[in-house]
């Protein structure tokens, strides 16, 4: 059996999602000043973001918990995340971020995120097909 095959393979990517989520979400809050001036990023938009994805980690967690996993749900996720590479393009392209570390960290999320998303889409591929879920 491979990894992605495996029945704990998708609940450990959204458990890993969750846990990105609400650690990047923690430090937009929390330290959304410092980074707006670092980034060059609006501070709204960090800490709306961060609020943002407390409840994304708090559905990714819950999506984890579902014994099977919701395929509508990891779906949601996978479009969400889809979006939230986009978003990260955009900033980076219309010049938003207006420093080079700024520039860097829009890279990383759409890279991180853009990962979790193609995990996610592989895991619910393997995923068994059950009635309602």
């Amino acid at each position: 059996m491979t990894l992605i095959a495996s029945p704990r393979f998708l609940p450990a990517v959204l458990w890993a999602d969750a846990a990105a989520g609400l650690a990047t979400g923690v430090l937009q809050v929390a330290a959304g000043p410092v980074l707006a001036r670092w980034l060059g990023l609006p501070q709204g938009l960090l800490s709306a973001s961060g609020v943002a994805l407390f409840a994304y980690a708090a559905f990714a967690a819950w999506l984890a918990r579902g014994r099977p996993v919701s395929r509508g749900g990891v779906m949601l996720l996978v479009a969400g995340n889809l979006a939230w590479v986009l978003g990260c393009m955009e900033l980076l392209f219309t010049g938003a971020a207006a420093t080079p570390l700024g520039q860097a960290w829009l890279v990383m999320l759409a890279v991180a995120v853009g990962a979790l998303a193609a995990l996610e889409w592989a895991g619910l591929r393997r995923a068994p097909r059950t009635a309602w879920a």
